[in-house]
Formats: structure tokens, sequence, C-alpha cells
């Protein structure tokens, strides 16, 4: 196996006294990992950096070996690491990457979304820029692994007018008349997770990072996965922290 491509790191976990394995995510390729010779050292430290973009080298003889990596900056978030919220989001969004999706399984769509997010992390003044985004990317994700919300009509009704709940079992939208009567026990949907609506307020972002949330607990990280649910709750508390 030979691969060369630009890829986004994910995850890094050392391994043995100088090296690491670091799982990076490519378009045309998906998830894999490969040993990085000299990882702690001083020259690639920098480098290897969850969500950074590199120019990435993958060789194994056999299918059954782990391939050895070579890794080339091609852009840096490190400067964002100094940066409380920004450094939360860009560790959530690359730690749901590496755990979630199947390994050497490709998702172009994904890919691309995670480079959109993680620019709008960067360019965006505050955190209200991004938030929506990263609710939308875990929207996403949870499609592409074959477990995404029906959102465009109302389960009780099928209307696809004055949508504003969810059910938290089905995962289907419920008009507001529908779901009057079971308020308490649904999900709230905020207007702009659905396409062509923007964001209009931090009560609309944290209710879609609760919608999201949710069915990511329920349908991906479940069990022995659960505890990486903690890294999104740091983030989110963060989150909530700065709307007050």
């Amino acid at each position: 196996m030979h691969i060369r491509a630009t890829a986004i790191i994910c995850a890094v976990r050392p391994h043995g006294e100088h090296g690491a394995v670091v799982r990076v995510m490519m378009r045309d390729h998906g998830l894999m990992g490969g040993y990085v010779q000299g990882a702690r050292g001083r020259s690639l430290r920098p480098i290897l950096i969850p969500g950074n973009r590199v120019m990435i080298g993958l060789s194994a003889r056999t299918a059954a070996q782990l391939p050895s990596a070579s890794v080339e900056l091609i852009h840096s978030y490190g400067p964002l690491m100094g940066e409380p919220l920004a450094a939360a989001a860009l560790n959530w969004v690359t730690v749901l990457t590496a755990y979630a999706l199947p390994e050497a399984h490709p998702y172009p769509r994904l890919y691309d979304m995670v480079e959109a997010v993680l620019a709008a992390i960067e360019a965006a003044p505050a955190a209200r820029g991004w938030a929506a985004a990263l609710v939308r990317y875990e929207l996403m994700l949870l499609a592409e692994l074959g477990f995404g919300l029906d959102l465009s009509r109302c389960a009780v009704t099928g209307g696809r007018d004055d949508l504003r709940w969810v059910s938290p079992k089905s995962g289907c939208a419920v008009s507001s008349a529908a779901g009057a009567d079971y308020a308490a026990k649904l999900l709230v949907l905020p207007p702009f997770v659905r396409e062509g609506v923007h964001v209009n307020s931090w009560e609309a972002i944290l209710a879609g990072l609760t919608l999201t949330g949710h069915f990511l607990e329920r349908r991906i990280f479940t069990d022995d996965r659960r505890d990486i649910l903690a890294t999104r709750t740091r983030m989110v508390d963060r989150l909530a922290h700065a709307a007050r």
C-alpha cells in the first residue's frame, strides 16, 4: 500500500519511546492510521496537532501491517490552542471524527464539512460564528452513518410547516400542534438545522447541540465509548457560559 494525500489529523497516540500512531482523515481514503517515527521530537510536535491539515504519505508491505507515515504541514491550527473555546471545538471535531467513523471508508462530504468547520473556527471572531456549523456537521455525520434524522415533515400529520420538535426515540420531526401535549418529552428543533435558515440566537444553537448530542449518545457513543462524550460536554459547557 502506498498513499500520498492531503489529510486532517484527528488523533495522536504515543507509541514507543519516540513515535506515535497518528489517525488521519483523507477525502478519498477515509480514516486511516500510521506510525510516525520521531513524532515526539521538536520538529514534528507542532505538526502533529489534531485539526492540522497535512500532506501524508502512508506505506505498508501488507494490508495487516500498520503503515509507516510521513507528514508535511500544509496548514496549522496550533495558534488556536491558546483560545479555550476554539481549542475545545477543535478537540471535539477531531475526537468525534476519529472515533465515530469506520476505518478506511471514504466520506468525501464529511471530509469537506470538517474542513469547513475548522476554517470557520479559525475565521470567526466569536464562537457564535462557528457553533452552528458544528451542529450541522454532527447532523451530517449521523446521516452518513445511517442514523439521519427525518426533519422534513411531521411524523404525526405528514405536514411540512411549523415543525417545532423532534421525537427523541424516532428522530422524526413533530409539528407545533401535534406535539403540544407532549412538549416536555420532545426535543426542540431549531429552525437553523433545516437548509436555508440562518441562526438567530444562542438559544437556538444550544438547542441544536442538545438535539445532536442526544442522538450521538443514543446511536453512536454507546456503552464502552460513552466516556468520549465528556470531551463534548466540556465544549458545550463553555459555549453555554459564553452565551450568558
